[in-house]
């Protein structure tokens, strides 16, 4: 481990160890998203292990109240996973122990907490290590015994995405040594779902393909297409089954627009979790879902490897693939609001604003606007922003222009470059919309 991660990560990381090792009795704070629940499961398995008393509380993002929440919890010592760096200054002013395990773009430096990030060590925290990489690599720290939780992080580095263009950084070393050790298997990837395919193509939307997700005919056509008979899985396919299959996907999504870098992203390596028997991003569906539904317990204690958990977490997966295609098949009927430089759409009736915020980036908007879903159901509005690759090329950074878009009108944001979140009062809505696409036009232009 000491030669492939920093030695000032070390330090913290065994000074955080120390730190819970002289406590009883510990609060979790985490993220509800899958990295988010992977981490606080992570965490909760650890100080499990260790034979502490804990109790996880979970936030849909962490704001001025959340910092309130935290600050009267009346616990000695505090752990907070995938949430905290834009608060490290009021962290560092409370009067008991806190680890903070986050990723996000660094905002300040403690000088009280201990804060690991991959950022303070030359890392990028949105393509080289996540939330739940920084909590294995803490439970690794307390114990070399909990290695079998890597099958955890990769539903975390799942969820963030940070899998896409090949794991880099910390990730890469969770990975070789999640295989050294027997716990995880690289699988090349592929356009085709992996389990029973009339339901996983209708489901599917990673990537969004017009007339089939959502679709049964279309569904029933293509696989007809292919040749493919009905209660085949993607296992059972034979070489030419797939070469049919995933020539036909590849058609379909080009000529709905989708960027050829897009479906290389899609087609990306997959990740077997031996000891749970599913895939990487399988888990991450799961445990993301049970954040979403207001079942993050549920979530947490699925990841901490409770089967009856697990089994409740499949079946609000499944729900929630369902509800999220008809969503997007609703969302690409209406299509986005397009703007000079920004795109948006609004999902009050649905929900889903970031799950859909990224599936409409990837599989039917303008390639070169960031997204931007609102769901303007409550107030303040949420707001998700996603970007792409090629975006940031260009100069985007959607953790400024949101954390700045925001604060305009009296609200917060932020994030990564290439995904950002925030909210802002709801009479301000369109004026924040104004500030963002000029906000982005700038940054276009500073590039050039």
């Amino acid at each position: 481990m000491d030669d492939q991660v920093p030695a000032k990560l070390l330090t913290t990381l065994s000074k955080a160890a120390d730190i819970v090792r002289g406590h009883d009795f510990i609060q979790v704070y985490s993220h509800y998203d899958a990295d988010g629940v992977s981490s606080a499961a992570i965490v909760a398995k650890t100080l499990l292990r260790m034979g502490k008393e804990l109790r996880v509380t979970l936030f849909t993002t962490l704001n001025d109240r959340g910092v309130d929440i935290i600050r009267d919890c009346k616990a000695g010592c505090v752990i907070i996973t995938d949430l905290g760096a834009s608060y490290i200054d009021k962290l560092d002013e409370m009067p008991f122990d806190i680890v903070v395990l986050d990723h996000h773009t660094i905002i300040s430096e403690a000088k009280r907490i201990v804060y690991a990030n991959p950022h303070l060590y030359g890392i990028d925290g949105m393509t080289s290590g996540c939330g739940a990489t920084m909590s294995l690599l803490f439970s690794v720290a307390v114990d070399e015994k909990n290695w079998d939780l890597v099958q955890v992080a990769f539903a975390g580095i799942a969820g963030d995405r940070q899998h896409i263009n090949g794991l880099t950084g910390l990730n890469a070393f969770l990975l070789s040594e999640g295989v050294r050790r027997g716990f995880i298997e690289e699988l090349p990837g592929s356009l085709i779902p992996s389990g029973d395919l009339m339901t996983e193509l209708y489901l599917m939307t990673d990537p969004y393909v017009r007339g089939v997700s959502g679709d049964k005919d279309g569904v029933a056509k293509l696989m007809g297409d292919a040749g493919i008979s009905n209660g085949k899985t993607y296992m059972g396919l034979t070489p030419e089954e797939k070469r049919k299959l995933s020539s036909l996907l590849a058609v379909k999504l080009a000529s709905q627009g989708m960027q050829l870098s897009s479906m290389h992203e899609v087609a990306r390596n997959r990740y077997f979790l031996k000891g749970l028997n599913m895939d990487a991003e399988v888990l991450s569906s799961i445990l993301n879902s049970c954040g979403r539904a207001g079942i993050g317990g549920t979530g947490v204690a699925a990841g901490m490897g409770d089967a009856r958990s697990l089994e409740a977490g499949i079946r609000t997966n499944r729900e929630s693939a369902a509800m999220v295609v008809e969503s997007m098949v609703e969302l690409d009927r209406k299509g986005l609001n397009q703007m000079d430089h920004i795109q948006w759409f609004d999902t009050s009736d649905s929900g889903f604003t970031g799950m859909l915020c990224g599936i409409a980036m990837q599989s039917i908007g303008n390639p070169d606007k960031p997204t931007i879903g609102l769901n303007m159901s409550n107030d303040p509005v949420n707001i998700s922003s996603r970007g792409m690759w090629r975006q940031l090329d260009k100069g985007v950074d959607l953790s400024v222009a949101m954390r700045e878009s925001c604060a305009s009108v009296g609200g917060t944001g932020g994030g990564h470059k290439i995904a950002s979140g925030g909210s802002v009062p709801s009479d301000k809505v369109e004026q924040f919309l104004k500030n963002l696409d000029k906000k982005i036009g700038e940054q276009l232009g500073s590039s050039t």
